[in-house]
């Protein structure tokens, strides 16, 4: 059934195949081992995929290697769809909405928390997380590692030091302007300054 509703079962395999394995790289003949397909028609649904964007290519040792867009726009509810684990996508929301920004706010020696990229809809920014202060790495990963299992991807995120970020954002470094001028979100700003630097 779902293969009619997909297209395609060789779609449907390759979906499944890339959504199980987020952050694994196949190159094609490996890709037609593992889903027991005709590697022309495999060679097709790569094509398609590529063009809507769900997965990414790269060449390494003469060979081109795909894995899935953890970017994607749809990547989360695709991956509720054909994930082992069968994600329930309602708690997601319940826990992207609580208890992880919440998390974020309780980091100690945290004076600026900013969300965008793929934790803001809409947002174009490469970063997705944006810490500032003095933080203990250990509880900046044990974080971002809640957050990421809360979103079902991997997260692209930066920890500056409030001098490092404040002398950038003064010069308008590209990329703190990259983030703050892109839709974003922020959820920490004990020092008001980004408040202070608008009403410059």
């Amino acid at each position: 059934m779902i293969d009619a509703l997909f297209g395609s079962k060789t779609r449907v395999k390759l979906l499944h195949l890339f959504l199980n394995n987020p952050g694994k790289s196949f190159y094609v003949r490996e890709i037609t081992r593992l889903i027991d397909e005709q590697i022309n028609s495999v060679r097709r649904e790569l094509s398609n995929m590529l063009g809507v964007g769900i997965i990414t290519s790269d060449s390494s040792d003469n060979k081109l290697y795909y894995s899935v867009n953890q970017r994607y726009e749809y990547y989360v509810p695709f991956k509720a769809i054909f994930s082992d684990g069968h994600i329930d996508t309602t708690v997601i929301a319940q826990t992207s909405t609580t208890s992880w920004a919440d998390d974020v706010k309780l980091l100690p020696g945290l004076r600026l928390a900013i969300l965008a990229g793929v934790l803001v809809k809409g947002s174009g920014s490469p970063v997705d997380l944006l810490l500032v202060g003095d933080m203990p790495a250990q509880k900046v990963q044990t974080v971002v590692r809640e957050i990421e299992r809360a979103e079902a991807r991997e997260l692209n995120y930066s920890v500056l030091t409030y001098d490092e970020f404040y002398y950038r954002w003064s010069v308008r470094d590209k990329f703190i302007t990259e983030i703050v001028s892109s839709k974003h979100s922020v959820i920490f700003d004990s020092d008001n300054v980004l408040k202070a630097r608008k009403g410059e």
